[in-house]
């Protein structure tokens, strides 16, 4: 049994039957009163005094069972309509939760609370702290692996293998490779492209030379019979591939006519990607024509197989650059909120937009919460944790209803004998 020094409500406790004895003592004093006026002789002042204490007694009863139906059955009598609060606790629990989330838990206060809050400065506050980046850098790797089994689970595949060809698809697609050419193209990247195709070229030739010079004797055959095959074949394979090698050998960065037509068609096709939506369009349909092809998808899924691999590797070590890039990540976002009014301000509207989206559903939860957790007390210790609270002024209520009772009587005797006489 907790001691009174343990018990947390014992000061409330001590109150409550503090102020009780008093209504209680009020109530008994009325009635002694009224019985006592029978015992002495009869005047105007006697009867005066009883019909006072008589008023008095009636309404401190009257009050004492009010306030005792709210918590119990008076006298322990099973009274219609009485012990209102154990027996309606979860219609109670039910009002509770629905006041306190949709008259307390509102938008606008929701509004002032965030404006109150400064959501940019607490993260910059955390993002600035390096004890705290680096825990929360190694939260977020610890989820990736989770992250990446969610876009490998079957249902994410057939989403991406939907959504991603659509996206490629378009005239916008289209003009995104168009933005990407030319931004290639002013750097001069493009004939980098052009050599590393070139080079590709030649090193096949190179290693395919026997297969092709092979394949140039078998047609010069099947064109000038036995006899020319036999006598030209060779020399002829020689000379094509020698001419092809030589060609291949001229075209060099600058003063090359082929890379200069090759500069001068991709610039004319990028301007038509920009300013044709029709070429656009084609562009982004060729797209979407590839990415939709079976071969890509399972060489995109082979390749994201792989780095996945990778990632999850990376991100269980310590020191993997998994974790030092999301650490550098954070801390540079809150160098940012610290720099950027414009990006406070957008952190700010942000989170002011998320909690507005999750309003209605945390005031649902909220309600339903409250409702259940009153729903599931305990009736004694609901009864008792209410009393304790309100019982000091409801006891006030008994005695207020006593002497208010015993100054009516008297009152309305007083009236009454003026009015009408003895």
């Amino acid at each position: 049994m907790a001691t009174p020094v343990d018990d947390p409500d014992a000061p409330l406790r001590a109150t409550l039957q503090k102020h009780r004895r008093i209504a209680s003592g009020l109530l008994v004093g009325m009635a002694g009163l009224a019985v006592g006026s029978h015992l002495i002789p009869t005047g105007y002042a006697t009867e005066l005094l009883r019909a006072s204490a008589t008023a008095g007694l009636v309404g401190g009863l009257a009050d004492w069972f009010a306030v005792t139906a709210l918590f119990r059955h008076p006298l322990g009598l099973p009274i219609p309509h009485t012990a209102i609060i154990p027996a309606q606790k979860a219609r109670l629990g039910r009002a509770l939760g629905s006041f306190v989330a949709n008259h307390v838990f509102t938008g606008a206060e929701l509004q002032r609370v965030m404006a109150q809050l400064d959501v940019p400065g607490i993260l910059k506050r955390f993002l600035s702290d390096s004890t705290a980046t680096r825990p929360a850098a190694e939260a977020l790797a610890g989820l990736l692996p989770r992250l990446l089994a969610t876009i490998e689970d079957g249902r994410a595949r057939k989403v991406a293998a939907r959504l991603v060809p659509r996206l490629l698809g378009g005239a916008d697609a289209g003009r995104l490779v168009g933005r990407a050419l030319r931004q290639l193209v002013e750097g001069g990247r493009h004939q980098d492209v052009f050599s590393f195709i070139l080079n590709q070229l030649k090193s096949l030739l190179t290693g395919r030379e026997e297969v092709l010079r092979a394949a140039i004797e078998e047609r010069v055959r099947e064109q000038g019979g036995r006899l020319i095959g036999w006598a030209l074949g060779a020399s002829i394979a020689r000379r094509v591939l020698g001419q092809i090698n030589a060609e291949l050998e001229k075209i060099e960065p600058d003063g090359s006519e082929l890379r200069a037509a090759f500069d001068e068609w991709i610039r004319r096709e990028i301007g038509r990607i920009e300013n044709e939506p029709a070429r656009a369009a084609e562009i982004g349909a060729a797209l979407r024509r590839v990415v939709a092809h079976e071969t890509v998808r399972a060489w995109f899924w082979d390749v994201w197989s792989r780095m996945r691999v990778a990632l999850e590797a990376d991100a269980g070590r310590p020191n993997g650059r998994t974790i030092a890039f999301l650490e550098g990540a954070l801390a540079n976002l809150g160098v940012l909120l610290a720099e950027d009014a414009g990006a406070r301000a957008r952190v700010d509207r942000a989170a002011g937009g998320i909690a507005a989206s999750l309003l209605p559903a945390g005031q649902a939860q909220l309600s339903d919460f409250i409702a259940g957790v009153v729903g599931n007390w305990d009736s004694a210790v609901l009864v008792e944790k209410l009393e304790l609270r309100v019982g000091k002024d409801l006891q006030y209520v008994r005695i207020n209803g006593t002497l208010v009772g015993f100054l009516v009587g008297g009152g309305l005797f007083a009236l009454t004998r003026a009015v009408f006489g003895g």
